[in-house]
């Protein structure tokens, strides 16, 4: 049967409805092709679903898409904004709505959904204003919200049942995480499927929200020694003991993460840290979801390991380029519509948290043990918190993030990869 399932299983509300969108398919006697970029690509969720609903798109339309989403590591993110740079970008783009979009924000090459509605008013009216998110340029709101995330512990049981361990839980500290990691490595196990080299943001995330707190987690460095410099320095260096002891993927300095991720999926790794997109990964990637679950990253110090991350951090754009063409501006916005209803928000959603005003109806008898669990453990979460990296742009964060191998290898100072962070966040305000 169908359940009404809260908004909150975040922070308190999710029901369900429908509103119309207002709008009707723009049908096109010799079709439009429209140009996307998504980050529907690779391993993550709802790839297929979203490919079968473009298709039914074009076929509805007559309008043609030529896509050139990727899996959204930092090369996708960069080769975006170089896109933008060069007068490449896309006309329709769903893409991070933090400092990620900063530069063709701060360059004017996007539309703002106010700008939009003097001409569609109707444009997105199914979602809650409030809950859309600000461009931290200039408060705007540009993207409109499709469905957030939240990030979790993924688990692969049937490496721990080997190795003799329990699966953490709400009351799992880090030490004894370590512990259990240590166990999965004498039984012959990688601990913790990891690509540092492609992908080292979730486990940096973790790790420094275990050295602050929910009401602090958002609050950027301004100098090495202060209170979040301090909490990221010491982020990094659980992140170093990690690949010390072993416990990360044997390759984690050079792997994708695709390749890890394949290793967990084939029993050889525990966890993989991800975020709710992933579920779509493993119930496409194995015959035996139920091998799986998602839980809490365990937590240290004033963190609880029911202290989780999540928001709303993507959203679709509609460039200025492609706003400016009269011959594919009703197109662009049709194909968002196309997207953006109750309905399939509801179906591309699942678990994750929306910025619909009547929130997502979920089937709870369709759901897999693996999307219960998820459930179970938003439900039990006990606060949340966005991403600290989504307050940085691509180029202020690659000291660290393009630089985690070097890091953990110990060629380059956590206190050096901080101070470059610094120094490219001041050069970017002048």
């Amino acid at each position: 049967m169908k359940k009404k399932v809260l908004s909150a299983l975040l922070c308190g509300a999710m029901a369900a409805t429908m509103i119309p969108m207002g709008a009707t398919s723009v049908m096109a006697d010799d079709g439009v092709s429209l140009n996307v970029t998504t980050t529907f690509a690779g391993t993550e969720s709802n790839v297929q679903e979203y490919q079968d609903a473009v298709k039914a798109w074009e076929e509805e339309t007559g309008n043609k898409v030529e896509d050139s989403s990727g899996s959204a590591d930092e090369t996708f993110k960069a080769r975006v904004i170089s896109d933008f740079e060069t007068g490449a970008e896309p006309d329709v783009l769903f893409y991070f709505n933090g400092n990620d979009s900063n530069p063709f924000v701060e360059a004017g090459k996007v539309m703002s959904i106010d700008e939009i509605r003097e001409v569609y008013p109707d444009y997105a009216s199914n979602m809650n204003d409030d809950k859309i998110p600000a461009s931290p340029v200039d408060g705007v709101k540009y993207a409109v919200p499709f469905y957030g995330y939240w990030e979790g512990l993924y688990v692969n049981k049937a490496v721990l049942e080997e190795a003799g361990v329990e699966i953490p839980g709400a009351e799992t500290t880090w030490d004894q995480f370590l512990e259990t990691c240590q166990k999965i490595k004498d039984a012959g196990f990688t601990p913790i499927a990891a690509s540092l080299a492609k992908e080292p943001h979730y486990w940096f995330e973790y790790a420094i929200y275990n050295h602050d707190s929910f009401t602090t987690h958002t609050t950027l460095p301004t100098a090495i020694d202060d209170e979040a410099g301090k909490a990221w320095l010491a982020g990094m260096e659980d992140i170093k003991e990690l690949y010390e002891k072993g416990f990360l993927s044997e390759n984690t300095n050079s792997a994708t993460a695709d390749e890890v991720f394949q290793s967990f999926l084939e029993n050889k790794s525990a966890f993989y840290v991800d975020g709710s997109w992933k579920m779509g990964g493993i119930k496409e990637g194995t015959d035996d979801v139920d091998n799986f679950t998602v839980t809490y990253v365990p937590g240290n110090g004033d963190r609880k390991s029911t202290d989780i991350i999540a928001g709303l951090s993507s959203g679709w754009y509609i460039s200025k380029k492609c706003w400016e063409d009269e011959s594919k501006r009703d197109v662009a916005i049709d194909f968002i519509n196309y997207f953006i209803n109750d309905e399939r928000v509801s179906e591309f959603a699942g678990t994750a948290t929306t910025a619909l005003t009547n929130g997502v109806t979920i089937d709870e008898s369709s759901l897999t043990n693996l999307e219960k669990d998820a459930l179970a453990m938003l439900k039990d979460s006990t606060a949340v918190t966005g991403a600290a990296q989504d307050l940085l742009t691509q180029d202020e964060r690659s000291p660290i993030f393009d630089n985690m191998p070097q890091i953990v290898e110990g060629q380059t100072s956590t206190e050096d990869a901080l101070q470059g962070v610094l120094d490219a966040v001041e050069e970017n305000k002048e």
